[in-house]
């Protein structure tokens, strides 16, 4: 399974429809608007590398009120246990 973030910069009157039009496409599992350089961040679950081309290059690039993408692919997830366990090592 591949995790990808891509930031994404949208026109201020298309926040909500692309949003909306984000979380249509196979292999977005989520959408969250964020403060900052980037106004939404799409989390993506996909299978293939291929899968993440074509979500990235081919399914987003139509989507109007998108004017620009950063793609993140994530090398390693990190869980709320994991980071628990990580902190209680040596500790009783």
């Amino acid at each position: 399974m591949i995790s990808a973030l891509v930031l994404i910069n949208v026109r201020r009157d298309a926040i909500n429809t692309t949003a909306q039009a984000l979380l249509a496409i196979p292999g977005v599992a989520e959408v969250y608007s964020v403060t900052g350089e980037y106004d939404l961040v799409a989390i993506l679950r996909l299978a293939r590398h291929e899968d993440l081309a074509e979500v990235v290059t081919e399914r987003m690039i139509k989507i109007e009120g998108i004017t620009q993408t950063r793609t993140m692919i994530a090398f390693k997830a990190y869980s709320r246990e994991d980071l628990e366990q990580a902190w209680d090592i040596g500790v009783e």
